[in-house]
């Protein structure tokens, strides 16, 4: 078990550039403004099925000199016959050999096969798909390919990297996506793109009201399909695939498959090449620990202790609401430490000023629900810290899979109650 009493002797905070400046009374509990309550449900909030679970779940050691499966040395990306542009593109971005679930999967997708992708975050899987995708429509300008993924942030990273696969190349993309203005996104289809990246209520919504078609787009992908049947997806997956067309290439990506989504993959994937690296639930290169939390009460003066030890020098917090996020934002601005949030209510642009800020270490952390849990690339994120329980084991995965990404060694830490104490 994680163990911070040592920690509980300090009186000051070490600042690190923090804004305010507060020195820290060695009175547990001193610095909370009045009202605050880090124990409190939001009204409605799910009880997670994790509750009460064998604790051991959580802990789980590094591998010691765990295999980087960012790297391979089976394959090299000369041995794809790539277009020299996108070869330039892909060594200017310090990408030397591919990920494991690329060396398998960029074959099969040049080839014209389906293609289930199973791999831990983390592994390149949005590279897997976009870099055989780039190299059909650059040499055949008459397909056109379309992704669509859960939630906006995701949709927005796959559109960078698109970006930087295909400088020079004169491709060019549309995002479509909720909370930004749906304008200018028809304008944007018209210029006739030849990727199309969507969130799902947006893009039903555009086909609603004929502005893109589904027969039109020859590659479809879809990316984290489990995460958009969970949030309540499963009827408009299932509207997109009665609607493409019979003579397509289907690509199917994630970590996890549920079986809630084997009927969808029945009609979207013909005769697949499924390709899988997933040698366990959680990366190997994680080190997972539980915090136990006795007092409700000091449940935030636990997360303080944590957040001012040396190494904890970007971190990305989960929780459970959106309310919650946003108090325990307040609470933690308040005693001084950089950080921002971003959840549902936030607007689209709030949240990528938030996320750009913490990928450019202008504030040293994150805090998120589980909308951030997916597909997002930041570099060196040094501690996740589950401060609500997810609601599901697969949750857990995917937000502890933000840290110990691309080899690396990462850490996340999982706050436990009562329930726990005497297991």
């Amino acid at each position: 078990m994680y163990n911070n009493s040592r920690y509980r002797q300090r009186t000051s905070i070490r600042h690190n550039g923090f804004s305010n400046g507060f020195s820290r009374s060695p009175q547990r509990g001193s610095f909370a403004r009045p009202g605050f309550s880090a124990n409190k449900r939001g009204g409605g909030q799910r009880r997670s099925q994790l509750e009460g679970a064998d604790i051991n779940m959580f802990i789980r050691k590094a591998a010691q000199n765990a295999p980087d499966e960012s790297q391979t040395e089976s394959h090299t990306f000369d041995s794809f016959n790539l277009h020299e542009n996108i070869r330039q593109n892909i060594s200017a971005l310090g990408y030397i050999n591919p990920t494991p679930v690329q060396a398998q999967a960029i074959g099969p997708i040049l080839e014209g096969r389906d293609v289930i992708g199973l791999a831990s975050t983390g592994t390149g899987k949005t590279a897997a798909f976009l870099i055989p995708l780039i190299q059909k429509i650059y040499l055949n300008r008459d397909q056109k390919a379309l992704i669509i993924v859960p939630t906006r942030e995701l949709a927005l990273q796959i559109n960078e990297e698109f970006k930087n696969l295909t400088r020079n190349m004169k491709l060019f993309s549309a995002f479509i996506i909720g909370g930004t203005n749906m304008y200018r996104q028809i304008q944007d289809l018209r210029r006739n793109p030849h990727i199309v990246i969507a969130t799902p209520g947006r893009l039903k919504d555009l086909i609603e009201r004929k502005n893109i078609y589904m027969e039109d787009y020859s590659n479809i992908v879809l990316d984290e399909v489990d995460l958009m049947v969970d949030i309540g997806f499963i009827n408009d997956i299932k509207f997109f695939v009665s609607r493409m067309p019979k003579v397509r290439q289907s690509l199917f990506f994630s970590a996890t498959i549920s079986p809630k989504i084997q009927d969808v993959l029945r009609y979207f994937v013909t005769n697949p090449v499924t390709v899988s690296v997933k040698t366990q639930d959680t990366s190997e290169n994680v080190e997972q620990d539980v915090v136990k939390v006795e007092n409700p009460e000091k449940k935030i003066d636990t997360l303080h202790d944590l957040l001012i030890k040396d190494g904890f020098d970007k971190v990305l917090i989960f929780g459970r609401t959106k309310h919650g996020i946003e108090k325990l934002n307040k609470e933690l601005e308040f005693r001084g430490f950089k950080v921002g949030s971003i959840h549902g209510n936030k607007r689209q642009s709030q949240r990528m000023r938030v996320l750009q800020s913490f990928k450019q270490n202008q504030i040293q952390i994150l805090l998120a629900t589980d909308v951030a849990s997916r597909g997002l690339d930041i570099d060196n994120v040094t501690h996740v810290i589950n401060y609500d329980l997810p609601q599901t084991y697969d949750d857990y995965i995917h937000r502890i899979g933000r840290t110990g990404r691309a080899g690396k060694t990462g850490i996340a830490l999982t706050f436990v109650g009562n329930s726990y104490v005497n297991r």
